[in-house]
């Protein structure tokens, strides 16, 4: 009899400890009465009807997912290795538990789908150029479909697009054939300021005489400041006619 009695008390001993539950800050307990949702309880110590309820704990902290690396096709006809991470979390504990089996593995699912559905919409240059829209518009598409399981999704960030040898090869070629393209136009430009300017100087300097004049002695300066032998520089008639022209108030 004595044995008996000791088993039972402790059994109900046992039974009153598993009815007393501590969730922390970051925790809540969804909590079924005879199968059926009863309600959310938490933080802090919550008691728990042995048999009667179960309960179920959810964590709501951000969680951080890495989306496996993605075979994807390019609008372009480009295949790509693409990998991402997923920071979500849960807002509505009784929609996580309630709605969905598993709520993480069908996150992740998801998230795997829409990364190859949106990038594969795009061209690789925007892959490469446009990462921000695309973790953009990913997050919304992600953000919208796990509502009404009570996750949210915070943001989503490519990691990696990585792309076969023959591909890059030929960015690289393309990036050369698109740096000399710039040199040449930037140096056609060039040639078309200076031409100007050159055309400019011209018209002004056949308007005024005197400015050729200064300009000539101006050369001939120049080149006496560099160390040559000797300079052999032709001076034009019109030159010297200005030198030995009087005006008709000077005597003779």
């Amino acid at each position: 009899m004595g044995y008996f009695s000791l088993t039972f008390l402790v059994l109900l001993a046992a039974l009153l400890l598993s009815a007393f539950r501590v969730f922390r800050e970051y925790e809540r307990g969804v909590v079924f009465l005879l199968g059926r949702f009863y309600k959310v309880k938490g933080p802090g110590l919550v008691i728990v009807i042995p048999v009667v309820q179960q309960v179920v704990r959810v964590d709501l902290r951000t969680l951080v997912m890495d989306v496996p690396t993605q075979d994807v096709i390019s609008r372009d006809n480009v295949s790509v290795q693409v990998n991402a991470v997923v920071y979500f979390r849960v807002v509505d504990p009784q929609k996580a538990i309630i709605n969905v089996e598993n709520y993480l593995e069908a996150t992740s699912q998801l998230a795997q789908t829409t990364l190859r559905s949106v990038l594969g919409q795009h061209e690789l240059d925007d892959m490469l150029a446009q990462r921000d829209k695309l973790n953009s518009d990913i997050q919304e598409i992600l953000d919208q479909q796990t509502d009404a399981w009570g996750v949210k999704v915070s943001n989503v960030e490519i990691k990696h697009v990585d792309l076969n040898e023959s591909m890059i090869r030929a960015i690289a070629r393309q990036a050369e054939a698109e740096r000399e393209r710039r040199a040449k136009v930037i140096h056609a430009e060039g040639e078309l300021q200076a031409a100007e300017k050159l055309a400019q100087a011209a018209t002004i300097l056949a308007g005024q005489p005197q400015s050729f004049q200064l300009r000539y002695l101006q050369t001939l300066t120049e080149i006496a400041g560099e160390k040559t032998s000797t300079v052999v520089f032709p001076i034009p008639v019109d030159f010297l006619d200005q030198l030995v022209r009087r005006s008709p108030q000077d005597g003779a």
